[in-house]
């Protein structure tokens, strides 16, 4: 099985301008391959944000082998509380873990406007505008995890009054719009959605039939005119998805059901990762990644990604051509006998009937 996260020793040593920025946070950051379970990492408290908070980066984020880079934590708000007022120059897309709030948004040139959130709901954060984020319950602690493009911003800018205290509005991002974190958002491609918020991303229902990873359902979320993406995958019981690569930064947290993944690099053993609600991981980058359902429900799980497909930045990874054609998928006639093999065992293991093709 691999290895889970743990601490990172000395990462104080500003070896980046991104590593300078992490160690006047002053909160813990944990990496490591994988997280067993979000909801539980110990969280310490977050002066900057005035609740608490982890940094959860893990080792295929891309922090340290990338300029394009997203960076993960998690933020807890108090009971009946709030966070300090901030705004800043990188993007950021936030999941509820649990409890329910609110969060005020506003510019020099709009009205204060506010939206609520729930558990499950995912939204994101117009870039550079000033916001606030509110505990709507007065017993129970709030908690988030967002993604972020700090450490690309940060380490390109390597200025803190660029990022922080810049007062350049985005008005083509966000002009105050009233409908602006309500509505049924935009279809602008096939399985791709324009929208700034989701009340619940487990029960979303309008995914698309995908066959290009074998059989399973999925859509992509285009946010607040984000270079960041958002992807939910929901694949059926008794089945698995082709093995593929590609960048580094994919941020996968699994939002139901129960399996296993393998990652590895071209030509070494699989590292074995069970997850299950909650887990968190990040296939390194160009290792090959593989998901497997085994357990009694379908499975799904949600993908931070550092590429949208509305606005592309260059290079294509070709990660649903197969590897006989250039691309970066193993189809599944030609993967390691072992890998069903594998998975047929676990399958019989809990009782789940095997409803994969025959090769």
């Amino acid at each position: 099985m691999a290895k889970a996260a743990e601490a990172i020793v000395g990462w104080g040593t500003g070896s980046t301008s991104y590593d300078a920025f992490l160690e006047q946070e002053g909160i813990p950051v944990i990496g490591g391959l994988w997280v067993e379970n979000v909801l539980e990492v110990p969280l310490a408290p977050w002066k900057r944000k005035g609740g608490k908070g982890t940094y959860i980066n893990l080792d295929g984020s891309g922090i340290n082998t990338s300029y394009i880079a997203i960076d993960c934590y998690l933020l807890e708000i108090p009971p009946g509380g709030s966070l300090n007022a901030e705004r800043y120059m990188y993007e950021e897309i936030l999941f509820v873990l649990k409890g329910r709030g609110a969060t005020d948004i506003w510019s020099a040139k709009t009205k204060k406007q506010t939206f609520e959130w729930q558990e499950g709901s995912l939204f994101t954060i117009p870039l550079n505008s000033r916001h606030q984020l509110f505990n709507g319950a007065g017993a129970q602690p709030a908690l988030l995890l967002g993604c972020s493009f700090a450490p690309t911003m940060i380490n390109l800018m390597h200025s803190e009054e660029y990022i922080f205290r810049n007062d350049f509005i985005f008005t083509d991002r966000y002009a105050g719009q009233d409908d602006y974190f309500r509505g049924d958002g935009k279809i602008i491609g096939k399985r791709l959605l324009e929208t700034n918020f989701v009340a619940d991303v487990r029960a979303f229902d309008k995914l698309g039939d995908d066959p290009t990873r074998g059989l399973g359902r999925n859509i992509q979320f285009e946010m607040g005119c984000n270079s960041m993406a958002v992807h939910i995958s929901e694949f059926p019981v008794g089945t698995y998805k082709k093995a593929h690569r590609h960048e580094p930064g994919a941020h996968v947290l699994i939002l139901g059901g129960q399996g296993y993944s393998l990652e590895w690099p071209e030509g070494e053993k699989p590292a074995k990762i069970d997850w299950e609600v909650g887990s968190l991981f990040v296939p390194p980058e160009r290792w090959f990644h593989q998901h497997f359902n085994t357990g009694s429900t379908p499975a799904r799980y949600m993908a931070f990604k550092p590429r949208s497909r509305k606005f592309r930045t260059k290079g294509k990874f070709m990660n649903d051509v197969s590897l006989k054609h250039g691309g970066n998928q193993i189809e599944f006639e030609d993967e390691d006998p072992e890998i069903r093999s594998r998975y047929e065992r676990e399958c019989a293991g809990n009782g789940v009937e095997v409803r994969m093709p025959k090769r």
